[in-house]
């Protein structure tokens, strides 16, 4: 996953590097991303707002948004793409490891060091683009329950906490990818729009 020749998907899944679905975890994932707001959508232009109440409303929506996330199939996903405009994202970069919620990330450090690699996006289905990101980073923020948290993150579990904070300052990868990827990108999204593709 980490050679810059494979696709890397912050939010969806590569499909190529999974069996066909059987049809209830397609129902499942169907579902899911019924929940998630989609381009064109003006929450996702939004920048969130910093959490200060750490309750059990927070925490039942983090809890929430993980199970989104896993149905849906994807690593990660921001409160903005829920359509709540908060800064608080969950991720889950190995299949078997737990869900983890960041509130309020800050990134305090990143690597010189950059690498391009393809992303796509629970929010723009289909649409796959490059995107350059720093390899390392190290990450401030709090848990559920505003507990101080401080992360060091490489490769992948790097990249999609990028992308998910991106989110939060209503941010999409359509922003960063090169310009020619970009129109095919807004192409593939205006036929899906209008039920072609």
């Amino acid at each position: 996953m980490a050679e810059t020749d494979h696709a890397v998907e912050p939010e969806e899944v590569a499909e190529a590097e999974h069996p066909p679905l059987d049809p209830e975890t397609l129902e499942r994932r169907r579902q899911a991303l019924a929940h998630v707001r989609q381009y064109g959508d003006p929450v996702l232009k939004s920048e969130a707002r910093a959490v200060d109440v750490f309750d059990d409303a927070l925490r039942a929506d983090l809890e929430r948004m993980g199970h989104l996330m896993d149905d849906a199939l994807g690593i990660g996903l921001a409160a903005t793409q829920v359509g709540t405009v908060a800064r608080y994202l969950v991720y889950k970069v190995e299949p078997d490891s737990a869900v983890q919620a960041l509130v309020n990330p800050v990134v305090e450090w990143s690597s010189s060091e950059k690498e391009w690699m393809e992303e796509g996006c629970l929010s723009l289905p289909g649409v796959h683009v490059d995107v350059e990101r720093p390899i390392h980073v190290r990450v401030r923020a709090q848990d559920g329950t505003g507990e101080a948290i401080t992360l060091e993150a490489s490769g992948l579990e790097a990249r999609v906490i990028q992308h998910e904070m991106d989110h939060l300052d209503g941010v999409l990868i359509l922003d960063r990818a090169p310009r020619d990827q970009r129109k095919e990108a807004m192409r593939i999204l205006r036929e899906r729009a209008a039920g072609v593709a």
